[in-house]
Order: structure tokens, then C-alpha cells, then sequence
């Protein structure tokens, strides 16, 4: 089995051959203008205007549920839902929703191994949502790298 790619460097300028999707996770109540989504919005603009127009649309705008957005000739962005609003619950629960993440990524390795993809991304789901990195890597295991698709993990120098 592949194991995860640790590289420095930004995630949204990929560090490898061939076709890329840059994934991350969004919230489920449409909002979009704190964190990684930030570098997304300042290199491409369709991303979060696609991930406005679905969540408008409200057409299967849920936890576990993925949007591609072609970015470039070979680098796609990958909206994933799996953060639940955007503050932790009266109970002190985050936002991440593991479970929602695991169906993203699911999903995102069908789609990756379609199109011969490598997948790229910050460590998801470990800032604004509140997770924590040896969940993601273990769901990350689960499911990309059992599928045998390459996976780059950035950390921002």
C-alpha cells in the first residue's frame, strides 16, 4: 500500500506530474472566508463560486457529499463537505465530522483513479475544524491509499 507524501509547500500549487485534485473540507451552511479556502479564492475564483451556487441550489448540499471543480487543464479543486456549521456545540464537539469526511474521500478516490489523479491537501480538517491529524491520516489510509491513489500532504513553511 502507498503511504502519504509529506511535502513543504503551498497545496494549492501541487508538486506533481499529471492530473491533481486539491481537496478540502467545507462547512454545510454555505459559508466560505476563513482558512484554506482563503489561498483557493486567491488563486481561482470558480471554487467558491460553484460552492455558493450548489449551496444555494440546496440540491445535495450535505455532510459527505463532494463538488469538482476544474481549475486548470490538468488540476481539479474538490469541495468536500464534512465540517458541521462552523463552531464547536454547546457540548465543546468541533465541527469536523469524521464520518462525512471518510464518504468525501470515498468518493474523491473514485473519482481521482477515473481520471489517473494524484490527490493533494493541506492537513484537512486540523484548523478551523477542529479535528485531529491521526483521525484524517487513518480515514485517509481507508481510502485513498487502500485504492492505491497518490497522496501529497502539504505543510505551509
Amino acid at each position: 500500500m502507498k503511504a502519504i507524501n509529506y511535502l513543504k509547500g503551498d497545496a494549492t500549487n501541487p508538486q506533481a506530474e499529471g492530473n491533481k485534485i486539491i481537496v478540502h473540507i467545507c462547512n454545510d451552511i454555505g459559508g466560505w472566508g476563513k482558512g484554506f479556502v482563503m489561498a483557493i479564492s486567491k488563486r481561482w475564483k470558480k471554487p467558491e463560486s460553484e460552492y455558493r451556487e450548489w449551496f444555494q441550489s440546496g440540491e445535495n448540499f450535505n455532510l459527505g457529499e463532494i463538488q469538482i471543480v476544474k481549475v486548470e487543464d490538468d488540476t481539479w479543486v474538490c469541495n468536500m463537505i464534512g465540517q458541521h456549521k462552523i463552531i464547536s456545540n454547546s457540548k465543546g464537539i468541533p465541527p469536523i465530522r469524521y464520518e462525512a469526511v471518510e464518504k468525501c474521500l470515498e468518493k474523491v478516490s473514485i473519482e481521482a483513479l477515473k481520471i489517473n489523479a494524484s490527490i493533494h491537501m493541506p492537513r484537512i480538517g486540523c484548523g478551523l475544524a477542529g479535528g485531529k491529524w491521526e483521525e484524517i491520516e487513518s480515514i485517509i489510509t481507508k481510502t485513498l491509499l487502500k485504492d492505491d491513489v497518490e497522496v501529497y500532504v502539504y505543510d505551509f513553511n
